[in-house]
């Protein structure tokens, strides 16, 4: 099996730790990575890493640079409409009992920068080119790219195209958004090109009425920036909202800035600010936030990794990370057997992904849609930091034992370097 050939869909954080892994197990592996994108995407909001991907990264040899290129984020702020300051939720300092602000912050680009660079030159990378169609046999997966339409051959195709992958859509045979659970969450980021946070290592949270909050996170970037976010949380009532806001997703960045603009000219804090730098800004994204509930992630020699199998927001890059890891380790602890591999790849991350995902309704909870919610949430959340309860916590779970649930890995045994 040291010949094996993969294909892989995606050139991100899933793509790329599997990669990673997958030539530590097999050498002289044959790997082809194809991406939608004409270059590498290293753009992206701050994402986060927990539970065993920390393990991971270690195992890895990337914890120096991650660190080296983190944001420096050292807790979140929740302010008022005036900005005052009304609870402060600090970093724990640990990596095994996190709060809302990770030990681990870094922007997605970044990160997946630090993922790939070391085997780039070990994998084939197509840019501007993703996967048409597919068939499958016991012994190979044939491939029919859709720019070039080559048709090949291959052991493996390992879908790491996001949420919205096509290549899920194809393997179960339906619409991708089909397994895409909405959690009533629209946001878009981008950065202002001015200093709002004023060098502080704080994040800056602010929630209106109506489902409405501003995010603004540092940028370490020394010529002075900040990161922003603007969120808007539905109820599974307010059907009109909902489609405003993914009628303005489809139609595209402008009219989507329009109607930030209409819905947070009167929030209060720094909107204005915020709204002007949004207008002002390079790299604006939007999208609808979502989980990905699929019944299966993998079918015959395809395979879902990341996003595609179980997008989860909050911990979708762990989760990514995680996958990878243990896909890889499956193929190294059956080899010559694909068939099996996939199945235990499955077994284990399926039941630890729907676990990670939860209920529904907790952006709702987190992001009440009325002045009395809003209040009663922030008076919790500055009792909470006030008598310093969240530091007992996090000192007591650290005292007892208590960490983040880690994913029942086996000990995979990969070969030395």
């Amino acid at each position: 099996m040291s010949n094996l050939n993969i294909l892989i869909s995606g050139s991100g954080i899933a793509g790329g730790v599997f990669a990673f892994w997958v030539l530590r197990a097999y050498p002289d592996a044959n790997i082809t990575v194809i991406e939608r994108d004409l270059a590498l995407r290293l753009t992206g909001a701050s994402v986060d890493i927990r539970s065993s991907a920390v393990d991971i990264i270690k195992w890895m040899g990337a914890e120096e640079e991650i660190r080296k290129q983190m944001t420096n984020e050292e807790g979140m702020q929740v302010v008022e409409a005036d900005g005052k300051a009304v609870a402060t939720l600090r970093a724990t300092g640990k990596s095994d009992v996190q709060s809302m602000t990770s030990e681990y912050e870094i922007f997605r680009g970044v990160l997946a920068k630090i993922f790939i660079e070391p085997i780039i030159k070990r994998v084939k990378l197509i840019f501007d080119e993703y996967v048409d169609h597919f068939e499958q046999s016991d012994n190979d997966v044939v491939v029919t790219f859709a720019k070039s339409k080559e048709v090949k051959t291959y052991d493996l195709l390992v879908a790491a195209d996001g949420l919205s992958s096509k290549i899920r859509g194809m393997m179960l045979n339906s619409k991708p958004q089909d397994q895409i659970y909405d959690v009533g969450v629209h946001m878009a980021y981008f950065t202002i090109k001015s200093d709002l946070l004023e060098g502080g290592r704080l994040a800056q949270g602010l929630n209106s009425t109506g489902g409405r909050a501003i995010y603004l996170r540092p940028d370490p970037d020394p010529a002075g920036r900040t990161r922003a976010i603007l969120m808007n949380v539905t109820t599974s009532g307010d059907v009109e909202k909902k489609e405003r806001l993914s009628k303005a997703l489809r139609e595209g960045n402008e009219s989507y800035m329009k109607l930030m603009e209409e819905m947070f000219h009167d929030v209060g804090w720094k909107a204005p600010e915020v709204l002007q730098g949004m207008l002002e800004s390079d790299d604006f994204y939007c999208s609808q936030v979502g989980q990905t509930r699929s019944p299966k992630i993998h079918d015959g020699r395809v395979v879902l990794v990341g996003d595609a199998g179980y997008a989860t927001p909050g911990f979708g890059t762990s989760l990514a990370i995680i996958g990878a890891y243990v896909l890889a380790g499956e193929l190294l602890s059956h080899p010559g057997d694909v068939k099996t591999a996939l199945e235990r790849y499955e077994e284990i991350m399926l039941p630890f992904a729907k676990n990670s995902q939860g209920g529904s309704g907790a952006m709702q909870l987190f992001n009440p849609q009325t002045q009395w919610g809003i209040k009663t949430r922030n008076t919790i959340f500055g009792l909470v930091t006030w008598t310093r309860l969240d530091r007992l916590a996090v000192a007591m779970a650290s005292v007892i034992g208590f960490a983040e649930k880690k994913c029942p890995m086996p000990d995979y045994q990969w070969p030395a370097r």
